[in-house]
């Protein structure tokens, strides 16, 4: 138990060192999922070849790892940030 309290972290925002038990950051979870509504579909989509269409969806994909593809549909971070950033960051976390 004693090697956890001695294990140090870093920011990720300012690189400042965070030591587990001080009180001196925070753990952020980040989860980003995309759009999970249905298509839209217009008549003109309805009336394209379908086979044709996945079959270009899928020769995109041919060129794309497993990783690239699931992040386009679902990511989850975790970051430490230190009290400092932290007050930044969640005042305006997209800035």
């Amino acid at each position: 138990m004693e090697a956890d309290k001695d294990m140090s972290l870093l920011c990720h925002r300012c690189g400042a060192l965070l030591t587990p038990g001080k009180g001196n950051f925070y753990l952020v979870h980040i989860l980003a999922l995309a759009d999970p509504a249905p298509p839209i579909l217009t008549k003109e989509d309805l009336a394209d070849d379908l086979e044709t269409e996945i079959e270009k969806l899928l020769q995109e994909m041919r060129g794309m790892s497993e990783q690239e593809l699931a992040d386009q549909v679902y990511r989850r971070l975790t970051i430490h940030l230190c009290a400092t950033c932290y007050s930044e960051w969640i005042e305006n976390p997209a800035g």
